[in-house]
């Protein structure tokens, strides 16, 4: 491990020079975040009817400003396509939209399993200090360990770019587990007669899971030396993810609102695809006008039942069940 922080990143300075097995993965992975981040464009202005609102713009940039630039940025890298710094620069935009920008994005439907008021508060305040410590200092040792290259200069840049990938994993693996444990509480504030919203329960639950696993993947590459393989799959995991996120927040939705005596209805028994733009229409991130005092105190981040299909809607109650 010493030996490997004091040298630079094989591929980051003049090319990847390895297997060629190992650059048909690079182009893989690369070519799998492209198209689902172009899939997820469409869909999200084919779901939203208004473009606003924190949720909408977090999964816009994220895909947009970020996994694009950042599959982009590393293709030109590895395969010294380009000026450096310009492949570099592409690359580490992407990263800032994208990684953060999943938090974000998590964070923006938190509210639907969260009552606590701090713990919104806080989960924000962490997602903002970590962008600020993480980002500054790795952009700033990455143009420095290409241009300086003092042994000092790469052992930093290896430490901290370990560091930043390990820190923003454990980051959206707590706003997971926040989730997770949420959940089984809303569950548990209905009995055992409730089958369907048990069986949402555990999908929500599954779904969370694999986001898990997929940075474990990304943490296992980074730290057993493999930074091209690492880099390149990093953006088809936030892709990946992002298209999850449709998932999660469909089964949100049903699950804060769903009542016990709609559970027995078969209108929910086959559950569609989350990546059919026709199953969610209208604005899914903004709540319809309610009287002040039953207003939200984040209506940035409010989703609205009445922007449902209507064949969404059905079943659903009109009052939505909350936690005390």
């Amino acid at each position: 491990m010493g030996d490997s922080l004091s040298q630079v990143p094989e591929g980051l300075i003049g090319g990847y020079q390895g297997g060629l097995a190992v650059k048909i993965l690079m182009v893989v992975f690369s070519s799998i975040a492209l198209y689902n981040a172009i899939e997820l464009i469409i869909l999200i202005f084919l779901v939203f009817n208004q473009y606003k609102g924190l949720y909408f713009w977090a999964m816009l940039l994220s895909n947009v400003l970020g996994v694009i630039p950042h599959a982009v940025g590393f293709l030109l890298e590895f395969f010294a396509k380009g000026p450096l710094w310009f492949a570099v620069t592409l690359a580490t935009i992407g990263f800032y939209f994208m990684v953060p920008g999943q938090s974000v994005v998590l964070y923006s439907r938190l509210h639907l399993v969260v009552q606590n008021l701090n713990v919104l508060r806080q989960v924000r305040y962490m997602i903002i200090f970590n962008t600020i410590v993480l980002l500054i200092p790795t952009t700033i040792l990455t143009y420095c360990t290409i241009y300086v290259r003092t042994e000092s200069i790469i052992r930093g840049y290896n430490v901290m770019e370990r560091m930043q990938l390990a820190w923003f994993c454990a980051q959206e693996i707590l706003i997971s587990c926040i989730y997770i444990w949420e959940t089984i509480n809303l569950l548990r504030l209905r009995p055992d007669k409730d089958p369907t919203r048990k069986k949402i329960m555990y999908e929500l639950i599954t779904i969370n899971v694999i986001i898990v696993l997929l940075d474990v993947a990304l943490l296992v590459l980074e730290y057993v030396g493999f930074y091209a393989l690492q880099t390149t799959l990093k953006a088809a995991v936030y892709s990946v993810k992002l298209k999850l996120e449709f998932a999660v927040l469909r089964k949100l939705v049903l699950l804060v609102n769903t009542r016990p005596s709609d559970t027995s209805s078969t209108d929910h028994e086959e559950y569609p695809n989350f990546v059919n733009p026709e199953q969610l229409t209208g604005d899914i991130t903004h709540a319809a006008p309610v009287r002040a005092r039953t207003r939200s105190r984040y209506p940035w981040s409010a989703i609205s039942m009445d922007s449902l299909d209507r064949s969404e809607r059905r079943g659903y109650s009109s009052e939505t069940t909350r936690p005390p």
